[in-house]
């Protein structure tokens, strides 16, 4: 599993480890690995962006004594803002850590799946279905990442390996709040032409996603769902989290665009700071 530090991640190395799995957990840091170190959870360090990194990890699954079961690619950062506004090397960072570095630990710890008839869990987003206002950067990994969990399905089915994706909504992790503070950091950035263009939207938006964030499923919950599109016999193609994800990819797959525009806008509207008038 990838992205087991904290949160979401590492609340599913526990829950599948109580379910009897020894798990290869990924994290940045020591002090996450000691945090996390416990019994059937074997912390290993791991940046997705780092090719050593990524072949020490397939030598250590090589040398398990067990079969290669499932590979969870939960590894993630969250960044939001304007599409014109965000740099092109903050693209380009995103897109390494939510999509390249998937592909990559996928591409190298294939070939065991393969053998041992296993399973790719890819840890998407309600974000991989619908796209709010300065969702763009983070929403459009996702949605990468969910064709490319289509088109790996479809490629390994005939092989014996499941590909499943799951979408989470709002939960309540470390990662929303970082994300709010990185998102914060990339507006006190942006030109004062981008600010007085955006200015009001991103408060609306961090303002509406910490509201999200603070009514959302727990890491616990969300481990559940995880752990049962890992382990059920015939897994769905897709598991949603929470039920504003689940209202949301429905909504996605009925509504025309500019219905959904105008759900986006009053959903919004609500968080917007109060103008004063003198």
């Amino acid at each position: 599993m990838t992205g087991a530090s904290t949160g979401i991640g590492a609340a599913s190395a526990r829950e599948l480890a109580r379910q009897g799995f020894h798990v290869l957990a990924g994290v940045r840091r020591a002090r996450d690995a000691d945090a996390l170190r416990a019994p059937g959870v074997e912390p290993v360090i791991l940046d997705i962006t780092q090719p050593g990194h990524i072949a020490e990890l397939a030598a250590r699954v090589d040398s398990q004594a067990g079969a290669l079961r499932a590979l969870v690619n939960n590894a993630g950062i969250s960044v939001n803002a304007p599409i014109e506004a965000l740099p092109l090397d903050e693209w380009r960072r995103l897109f390494e850590v939510n999509l390249f570095g998937h592909v990559a630990v996928t591409q190298a710890l294939l070939p065991d799946l393969l053998r041992h008839r296993g399973r790719v869990v890819n840890i998407s987003s309600v974000g991989g279905k619908i796209a709010m206002a300065t969702f763009g950067p983070y929403a459009g990994t996702k949605f990468a990442l969910e064709a490319v969990s289509d088109a790996l399905r479809r490629e390994l089915a005939p092989l014996g390996v499941r590909v499943v994706v799951v979408e989470p909504g709002g939960v309540r992790t470390e990662m929303g709040d970082r994300g709010i503070a990185t998102t914060g950091r990339l507006a006190e950035a942006m030109s004062p032409e981008h600010r007085d263009r955006y200015g009001s939207l991103i408060q609306a938006v961090m303002a509406l996603t910490a509201a999200g964030t603070t009514g959302g499923s727990s890491a616990e919950d969300a481990a559940r769902v995880i752990a049962k599109a890992v382990t059920a016999r015939k897994p769905r193609t897709r598991y949603t989290i929470g039920r504003d994800a689940a209202l949301l990819t429905r909504l996605s797959r009925v509504l025309p665009d500019r219905m959904l525009d105008r759900i986006a806008a009053a959903a919004l509207r609500p968080h917007y700071p109060k103008t004063t008038t003198s």
